[in-house]
């Protein structure tokens, strides 16, 4: 995904189709069931309002294309997370060597939904968090599967979540998704932003991001909501 185009898409189609459907496999295996909601989480709040969540796991087009259809949130604002601001711009965060990981982030109302079901979204069909510092066809540290928590409650309930689902053995490799503190976070250039939905033909979206969202209205019904 260092070319983020329709020419790549076009140049590469045999190759992404092949790449897409090893990643699928790779996705499929190593869940080895549905995930179980996590055991520590904030309560659902009484009153409407708004709350912060970054995450990473891959190309943030398909993050963003997931959580957007996701009860309770707002708004998804594709971005970078984990390097400096001078840095956070997508040809330099593509060297992979800035600390950067492309991220999203969710805003979204705790009266309807909470940061642990945001994290099982994450968990279950947002991204494969066994694969490290790649995701499906893309690979380098920019890939890299984390949460980045915004308190301490958040990242408590983040690593809580991920010793039960290993506890659990829930996936069939070991999680390797980050916890760690958020410095900052830089939206991306503006032709990112919303990306598969304005380019839902794009070959890319349609073999690594489209299945995604098929899986968030089969596995969590309750979670998923259709377009804004």
């Amino acid at each position: 995904m260092k070319f983020h185009s329709a020419v790549r898409a076009l140049a590469l189609i045999t190759g992404l189709i092949a790449l897409g459907a090893l990643a699928a496999c790779k996705t499929a295996s190593a869940k080895v069931s549905a995930l179980p909601d996590p055991a520590m989480d904030d309560p659902v709040a009484a009153q409407t309002g708004q709350k912060t969540a970054v995450v990473a796991g891959g190309c943030f087009w398909g993050i963003q294309l997931v959580f957007e259809h996701v009860k309770g949130v707002a708004k998804v604002t594709a971005g970078y997370a984990g390097g400096s601001a001078k840095t956070a711009e997508y040809e330099t965060v593509s060297t992979g060597r800035t600390g950067h990981a492309e991220s999203v982030r969710i805003s979204y109302d705790p009266s309807q939904i909470t940061y642990g079901q945001l994290l099982k979204v994450f968990f279950s069909v947002a991204h494969n968090p066994t694969e490290l510092n790649r995701q499906g066809p893309d690979e380098g540290t920019q890939y890299r599967s984390v949460i980045f928590y915004t308190d301490q409650g958040q990242q408590q309930i983040a690593e809580a979540y991920i010793h039960q689902l290993t506890e659990a053995r829930s996936f069939s490799h070991k999680i390797v998704t980050q916890v760690v503190p958020l410095q900052g976070f830089y939206p991306a250039e503006a032709y990112h932003q919303d990306y598969a939905v304005h380019n839902p033909q794009n070959m890319y979206i349609v073999i690594n991001d489209l299945p995604k969202l098929d899986q968030l209205r089969k596995r969590l019904p309750d979670l998923y909501v259709g377009n804004h």
